[in-house]
């Protein structure tokens, strides 16, 4: 066997692999350059630890997956065992794959074994072009009987350097809250028992140098990829090791392999940068853009009417909402929930996905024709994972739920979740949605919602919640691939299934059910840590937030709305004449910014005010830049400093001036900055070094800056 170094982009992986156990990482992170191979197996020695008292008589090394048989005594790798037995595992190392042949993805597939437990473990490494880790574990029962799994997780060590921690955790309409400690001893563990990613989920888990910042700092950061239960964590053991690890969070008697069968993770994204988090974001947004499937056509500027008319479905008035939102600009329009057959509330008819007669008598048709007629593409809301009690469907099929004999788990939002791993199921849902698309092809967008947790998931009295997972994605895959010209959106009570796995198989995510625009800038800064702006739903929400009362400026809530796949969540039918034009001008504006938006490399400012919230879209070629600079409160000090406007090239110089097309934000100021009337020309290095003093924003405004280089 040998030592390994895949290197792309800026980043190194080394790992030992001469055996006999599993291979090591010797280094994860930053490129270390060129090494031959006696490079490679000194810099392998260099960092094996010392033997110290009261320890082990060989040094303790930690694999790609932590065994006890190797003197681990943190968090194992894999748990499980076969009726009491085989519960602790030595896996030797069979062989190596090695793909590292040209500049796209250097692949490693490690093949080892354990004859005695009667287990063969398979990992799949791959290393993208930019940089970006992604691990997969797969284990395969070899023996006679069955073999009860109940955990399989790939882990990375990461360096002492690193000693903060900062993850995310969050609840319905307030996604994404960070929180920031310090990386001490112990594990911080973060799990998802939802059967869905989590309104808490942390999309990164990210270890990081002291004080480490959106534009500088050492940081590791992993994500995992599922959207059923999981774990992420970060462990830290009192003999010196340091890991960031994750996996699905497994029922017990969930995965049991008979002889033969096999389990795969689901991916472990990973991802290094020494400039902080903006540089992991790079790297994510830059791998995301990259996938075939990626969104290519300009995202189009939507309505959706759920907040305009709930669930009072009335053609005229649908028919105006679109004739209005034509007139502003809007390019897809979505009827949400209140289409199907029973459904005049949130009590019934949930699963009897048939059109209302009594409600459309001429079905969808009509008002899907105006809307096409108007030039808007249609989209329409579902729910398939879920039904009312009171529904024809379940009164057909009381046995189709997901839950444990004799009882029925909590109801939540009046309604359960249907079992997509009974064969019968799954395939009521795919021929209603198929059904559905081929009988209206001018529907292009399905909302797809999932409103609930999995509260005691029960499949044939079995833990349940793997199984929907897989189901789930196997009748996003099969729509797909009879409707690939359909869009589909995760939206999971606002923000609650934002993951990886899914958006492999949808083409955006809502990020929130809250339009509160103060409340958004932080869920959409958090949210686009991992997702760059164009997959991320960012609505205007009517002047009075419906989930939180606060009240907010058109200005503001359009600014906030302007830096993601922008749209509308408003009764623009209601708004007056002044509204409608400000309201198309910012429509306007995001489409003229929207292919620098959707293709521009993501920073956000470290300003010391808490107060004052800047971010920003650089082009690549950093010819041109849009930033918005938002006042969340007021602040101790009158004139908050000057703002830096990051990610610029130092050697251009640039002019900023604000956006013209909109009105300009509120501010205390008996005269603005001077330079605010005509813009600036300033250098990149000066831009990012010095900035702008900025106007004295009101709380709850922003400023829309556009930079763009001059020759």
């Amino acid at each position: 066997m040998t030592i390994l170094h895949l290197r792309r982009a800026r980043t190194s992986l080394v790992l030992d692999a001469r055996g006999p156990g599993l291979p090591r990482v010797v280094h994860w992170g930053g490129d270390v350059g060129d090494l031959d191979d006696d490079g490679r197996r000194q810099l392998a020695d260099a960092t094996v630890p010392p033997v110290v008292p009261s320890s082990f008589d060989q040094p303790t090394v930690l694999s790609l997956l932590p065994e006890i048989s190797a003197g681990w005594s943190g968090r194992p790798g894999l748990a499980g065992h076969r009726d009491g037995r085989d519960w602790s595992t030595a896996f030797r190392l069979d062989g190596l794959d090695v793909d590292d042949s040209d500049a796209d993805a250097a692949r490693l597939t490690v093949r080892a074994s354990d004859p005695a437990a009667g287990l063969t473990l398979t990992i799949e490494i791959a290393l993208d072009p930019h940089g970006l880790l992604t691990l997969r574990h797969r284990l395969r029962n070899d023996g006679d009987s069955a073999y009860e799994l109940r955990e399989l997780t790939p882990v990375l060590p990461v360096p002492a350097v690193a000693t903060e921690l900062l993850d995310l955790t969050g609840r319905w309409c307030r996604e994404r809250s960070p929180q920031r400690h310090p990386w001490q001893q112990g594990s911080w563990v973060r799990e998802g028992r939802h059967g869905r990613t989590g309104h808490d989920a942390t999309l990164l888990l990210v270890a990081g140098t002291a004080g480490f910042g959106f534009g500088h700092g050492e940081v590791w950061a992993v994500h995992t990829a599922w959207s059923g239960d999981h774990v992420t964590f970060a462990e830290r053991r009192p003999t010196g090791e340091s890991t960031l690890g994750g996996g699905e969070l497994l029922a017990p008697g969930e995965i049991r392999l008979g002889a033969g069968e096999s389990y795969d993770t689901p991916l472990l994204y990973a991802v290094w940068s020494d400039t902080g988090l903006d540089g992991l974001s790079d790297v994510l947004h830059t791998h995301l853009r990259a996938r075939p499937g990626h969104p290519r056509s300009p995202r189009p500027v939507t309505l959706n009417v759920w907040e305009a008319v709930y669930f009072d479905h009335d053609l005229d008035r649908l028919r105006a909402l679109a004739d209005r939102a034509a007139q502003i600009g809007v390019e897809r329009f979505v009827l949400d929930d209140g289409w199907f057959r029973g459904r005049r509330d949130d009590t019934a008819g949930l699963g009897d996905w048939y059109v209302d007669e009594g409600v459309w008598p001429d079905g969808l048709q009509p008002l899907i024709e105006h809307v096409t007629g108007r030039g808007l593409e249609f989209g329409l809301w579902v729910e398939p994972e879920m039904v009312n009690p009171d529904s024809d469907v379940f009164r057909a099929h009381p046995d189709w739920l997901l839950a444990v004999p004799g009882r029925l788990p909590p109801a939540w939002r009046n309604q359960q979740v249907l079992d997509l791993g009974r064969p019968e199921t799954y395939d009521y849902l795919l021929e209603r949605l198929d059904t559905l698309l081929t009988d209206h092809p001018g529907i292009s967008y399905l909302k797809w919602d999932q409103n609930r947790d999995l509260t005691e998931a029960g499949h044939h009295g079995r833990p349940g919640v793997h199984g929907q997972t897989v189901a789930v994605y196997r009748l996003l895959d099969e729509l797909r691939r009879r409707h690939p010209g359909v869009e589909i959106e995760s939206c999971s009570s606002g923000g609650a299934r934002v993951d990886l796995a899914i958006l492999a198989r949808t083409d955006r995510v809502w990020a929130s059910d809250c339009n509160d625009a103060l409340e958004r800038l932080s869920i959409q800064r958090w949210t686009g840590l991992l997702l760059p702006p164009e997959l991320v739903g960012t609505h205007v929400g009517p002047e009075r937030s419906h989930t939180t009362n606060r009240v907010h400026d058109l200005g503001f809530r359009a600014a906030t709305a302007l830096f993601g796949h922008h749209g509308i969540e408003w009764d623009i039918a209601s708004i007056s004449g002044a509204e409608q034009t400000e309201l198309a001008a910012w429509v306007a504006l995001h489409k003229r910014l929207r292919p620098l938006l959707h293709a521009g490399r993501v920073v956000r400012v470290d300003h010391p005010d808490p107060a004052v919230w800047a971010h920003g879209v650089v082009e690549g070629d950093k010819t041109r830049a849009v930033y918005a600079v938002a006042r969340l409160a007021t602040s101790v000090t009158q004139v908050p400093g000057a703002v830096r406007l990051p990610g610029l090239d130092p050697g251009r110089r640039y002019r900023v001036r604000p956006v013209t097309e909109v009105p300009p934000p509120a501010t205390i100021d008996r005269a603005a900055p001077v330079w605010l009337a005509g813009g600036v020309t300033l250098s990149g290095a000066a831009l990012a070094r010095v900035g702008v003093q900025l106007p004295a924003l009101h709380p709850e405004q922003s400023l829309v800056l556009e930079v763009d280089a001059v020759v």
